[in-house]
């Protein structure tokens, strides 16, 4: 494996992941709410489905690619819908007022189903973008990336997997720094304003794909 096309491609892949948007959204409020763990997992679904699709630009699978780009408005309106859907929920739960900050997390926290459920629904989330497929496609074509061969490909698969995983470690741990700082009032408002931003992402979702 080319250790230098390793590094540059995990370069890529922290960089896709950087810029904040519904899941990070999702990753900042439940790492608060959830604790670390749940924030981690909740990235590594978006670094799995960032995986997915370097993996189809890298090894040049260009007639899955071009299906999905043509279903892109099916995809933006279940993305859309699906967000819209977190957002409510997001929106109307909260802790008790009277529950002391430890006991804040709830029961899914430690269980698998949560884990699970942290992890598929920003795995959905991220494959139903098809921007974060043509992003890889235009990067790697650009860098002369595309069919590089199975070894090549792997190397790169697995970097933009490190990559963005690395951001979302990053993300995760830096904001559990902060939960000591949330009482169940501000748990409360911190829904309130995760859950908005969640539903206009996904109303604008929804609306650029019926234009």
């Amino acid at each position: 494996m080319n250790f230098d096309l390793f590094l540059r491609s995990m370069a890529i892949g922290f960089s896709i992941a950087a810029p904040v948007g519904p899941i990070g959204i999702l990753c900042i409020r439940r790492s608060l709410t959830a604790g670390w763990l749940v924030g981690l997992v909740t990235g590594l679904g978006a670094a799995t489905a960032d995986a997915i699709y370097g993996c189809m630009a890298g090894f040049g699978l260009t007639m899955i690619a071009d299906f999905l780009i043509d279903q892109a408005i099916g995809m933006k309106l279940l993305g859309g819908m699906f967000l819209c859907y977190l957002g409510l929920k997001t929106g109307l739960s909260h802790p008790a007022p009277s529950a002391p900050i430890q006991s804040i997390p709830s029961v899914p926290t430690h269980t698998r189903l949560g884990l699970v459920n942290a992890y598929v629904s920003t795995l959905f989330l991220t494959l139903t973008n098809p921007a974060t497929i043509m992003a890889f496609m235009a990067i790697f074509a650009g860098l002369g990336w595309v069919s590089t061969g199975n070894r090549a490909a792997i190397g790169l698969v697995g970097g933009v997997f490190c990559g963005s995983a690395l951001w979302w470690f990053s993300l995760s741990s830096s904001v559990n720094l902060l939960r000591r700082w949330f009482t169940p009032d501000r748990f409360i408002w911190l829904n309130r304003i995760s859950g908005l931003i969640l539903l206009v992402f996904g109303i604008i979702a929804i609306s650029s794909a019926v234009r």
